[in-house]
């Protein structure tokens, strides 16, 4: 029955609409392994089982009726804390909002509901959606299935755990700064950071915020490419108010085989290196792309400076991520600002300045980011993907030390924590949509993923890459004693 749990989406659905095994069947399947699993995990910290039940026996009733909701019809999955679920509390992790229960289902949940999923649970959250971990006081700590010592990433650590696990059939995240890439590349999952705005957020957020913020996305993750592409296209799409004058049209994949495509390869940065095994990965999956006939070219970059292009994306970064803090932080935050030194040039006193910037900063760093999204954009007349790393190592021991303070050590140098925003921030401060593949576990059993970067609204081309390397070999691969 271990088969069964870690099937791709489509799969379950395939074998849902054949009648080969019911959707309650199913989701009890998956309940039974969340029961037997979990509690070492610690990745899905809220459960709705009876209205889950109800709506399987809803889908197999469809089934019976030959009636299909959608392309994942009848599948049992789990969703990310931070999408609101009516009846179903969303914290964030933070502890002063355990209170808060979900009035009306976000609009990505109803879209998903209509594609005919089955939600039976919520999965783990750092405190804010802000860390590479998952832990919080309202919910504890999530942990790895590759190793019970080490966290599963961040924002998304408790959805990549789910699925790695085989606890569910699909997820969805966000992303703002690799949250579902990052968690993605540590358990060894597919995952697909959107071009922004592609899938509407409303819902995804505290109460009374219906603005979207900049940078951030939600996305699906998966035991398969063809999963991402199911999920894009369940969520995407303008939402009522823009609905009335847009439509939904992306581009499909430019090519069919794996030897038409034209890649460049971002191994390494000297802002933020990159450990070898890392590199060896990205190399590996060029190796493939030549080996089938492909070009790969391994010093192409976009016609900017990295270094300057890091420094608007952590501006874009830390305003955006400070703008939806509660009124009384973000005080404390202009209090705390404005008791700087002038010649206080630390991590910490940057990170104030960009976090409490004036509107007219922001605009500098908007106008910034837009000759980023020209010179990507010219970049991808010539080719077809930037694959890169998405973290410098594979999953780290659990650290819940200060942040600012944190190091991660890469090939025995430790590197400051946050410097690996430079891989997450390439795709996100142009809007760009990227795609996490699996490359398979390193000498020590842990997981390691590559990104693919594309064309703005290129979605589908970036998954129709990984699908065409998924083939290669570049699959989901369970961890082992999740039998």
């Amino acid at each position: 029955m271990s088969e069964l749990a870690f099937k791709s989406a489509t799969e379950l659905a395939g074998m849902i609409q054949a009648k080969e095994i019911s959707a309650l069947e199913l989701l009890e399947h998956y309940l039974e392994r969340v029961e037997r699993y979990n509690p070492d995990l610690n990745a899905v910290i809220v459960l709705d089982v009876e209205r889950a039940r109800a709506r399987a026996k809803e889908a197999d009733a469809a089934v019976a009726r030959g009636e299909l909701w959608g392309p994942l019809h009848g599948v049992p999955m789990t969703i990310k804390e931070s999408y609101n679920i009516a009846g179903l509390p969303t914290t964030n992790g933070r502890p002063d909002m355990k209170d808060n229960i979900a009035e009306i289902d976000a609009l990505a949940v109803t879209r998903l509901k209509e594609a005919g999923v089955v939600i039976f649970g919520k999965t783990n959250v750092p405190l804010n959606l802000a860390d590479f971990q998952s832990y919080n006081e309202v919910y504890g700590t999530t942990n790895s299935p590759w190793d019970l010592k080490r966290g599963p990433g961040g924002s998304s650590g408790g959805s990549a755990a789910a699925l790695a696990a085989g606890l569910c059939g699909f997820e969805a995240g966000s992303d703002i700064g690799g949250s579902i890439r990052n968690p993605s590349h540590f358990c060894g999952v597919f995952g697909h950071k959107p071009t922004w705005g592609l899938l509407p957020p409303r819902g995804h957020a505290l109460p009374g915020l219906l603005v979207q913020p900049d940078l951030s996305v939600i996305g699906p993750l998966a035991r398969s490419a063809a999963d991402l592409e199911a999920g894009v296209m369940a969520m995407a799409g303008p939402d009522e108010l823009d609905g009335i004058g847009l439509k939904l049209d992306l581009p499909r994949p430019r090519h069919k085989k794996l030897g038409d495509y034209k890649v460049a390869l971002w191994m390494n940065d000297a802002i933020a290196p990159v450990s070898k095994e890392v590199q060896d990965r990205v190399v590996a999956v060029g190796k493939t792309i030549t080996a089938a006939g492909g070009m790969v070219d391994y010093g192409a970059r976009p016609d900017f400076d990295a270094a300057e292009a890091h420094g608007i994306f952590r501006t874009l970064l830390w305003s955006a991520m400070a703008a939806r803090t509660p009124d009384a932080d973000f005080e404390k935050l202009l209090e705390a600002a404005g008791e700087l030194s002038p010649d206080d040039r630390s991590g910490g006193a940057q990170m104030l300045r960009m976090q409490t910037i004036t509107y007219h900063d922001r605009y500098t760093a908007h106008n910034k980011r837009m000759h980023l999204r020209w010179a990507w954009d010219a970049f991808f007349h010539d080719y077809d993907a930037l694959i890169a790393p998405i973290m410098a190592t594979p999953a780290f021991e659990h650290d819940h030390s200060d942040m600012g303070k944190r190091k991660i050590t890469i090939d025995g140098e430790e590197r400051p924590y946050w410097e690996q925003l430079f891989w997450a921030g390439m795709a996100v401060c142009s809007y760009l949509p990227s795609t996490v593949i699996p490359t398979g576990p390193n000498d020590a059993g842990l997981p390691i993923g590559v990104q693919i970067i594309g064309r703005q609204y290129g979605d589908l081309e970036t998954i129709g890459l990984a699908k065409l390397l998924e083939a290669e070999g570049y699959a989901f691969t369970p961890p082992p004693g999740y039998e």
